[in-house]
């Protein structure tokens, strides 16, 4: 099983001078130590169940693109952009860039949406959920055809563009991956079948997980996708510093459901020296498993 780590909590002590040191600190210990991805969150704001607006925040793409000059190895993606906050041709040039100043380790990490507060404080429009959803499909359309070589127009219900060019392309081949995050059973399943090469799924337990994907393998066999094909990551609140035994337990029953990933987030104010003592103590059992 491989190791994600999520880095949600830019709110440390002294955090206004020290906060582009310990994000740099800790993407370059989980470059070096085996960590298979390294996302941030595409949020304006910090989430309220974390501090909320007054927490800092740093913008998704950007924040990669800094990553991408201080890594070489890990996966860089957002986990993961809503679809209401770019738009799709936009969208597909941001992340065909990092997948360029990356030397070809970008993922499109992409969702919903779900953070009105946000929306609304920053004046984005916010759309309904059913619409939000309609928007997904049509983004994840228009980033394929940017990334083919059809360069044509794309006639949507919501997105319209003249021309889907896209100079220089991405490195990766057909595309930079595509992660759609959520478990929602008639439409992000659905989409994850239908269009993506990752899946996360919040962790709610092995029997939850096993439901799940048995919904995302019957919306593959309908879609006539390869369900094998498909990543699929679990992210969960836990801290293996805590019990690694427990943990590496629980990591070997997602393990046996076919889970590849497990994204994790430091939870301590020492975000580096969490990420230290992961890498060199739990990654390695948890590559075994």
């Amino acid at each position: 099983m491989k190791l994600g780590v999520h880095y949600a909590n830019f709110s440390h002590p002294d955090w206004a001078g020290t906060l582009e040191d310990r994000l740099a600190e800790t993407a370059r210990v989980a470059d070096e130590g085996g960590v298979s991805l390294f996302t941030v969150m595409d949020h304006w704001f910090q989430m309220e169940n974390m501090g909320g607006p007054a927490e800092p925040m740093l913008e998704g793409y950007t924040t990669l693109g800094y990553l991408a000059g201080l890594t070489r190895n890990v996966r860089l993606s957002l986990l993961v952009t809503g679809v209401t906050y770019r738009h799709p041709g936009l969208l597909a040039k941001q992340v065909t860039t990092l997948d360029r100043l990356s030397r070809g380790r970008a993922m499109l990490g992409i969702g919903a949406a779900w953070y009105d507060r946000e929306h609304a404080g920053l004046g984005v429009p916010f759309p309904p959920t059913a619409e939000r959803f309609e928007r997904l499909e049509e983004a994840l359309q228009v980033c394929l055809q940017m990334w083919s070589d059809d360069d044509g127009a794309y006639d949507g219900t919501h997105y319209r563009l003249a021309e889907t060019v896209n100079v220089p392309p991405a490195l990766q081949r057909p595309h930079p991956p595509i992660l759609i995050g959520g478990a929602g059973e008639k439409k992000t399943l659905r989409m994850v079948a239908a269009y993506a090469q990752m899946c996360n799924i919040f962790g709610e337990g092995h029997d939850v997980m096993a439901h799940k994907l048995d919904v995302l393998r019957r919306h593959c066999d309908d879609a006539g996708t390869d369900y094998d094909a498909i990543e699929k990551s679990v992210i969960l609140l836990a801290d293996p510093q805590a019990d690694a035994d427990g943990f590496l337990a629980d990591m070997a029953g997602y393990a046996a459901l076919g889970v590849d990933t497990v994204t994790l987030s430091p939870p301590t104010d020492d975000p580096v020296g969490w990420t230290t003592d992961v890498v060199e103590k739990v990654l390695p059992r948890l590559a075994d498993l």
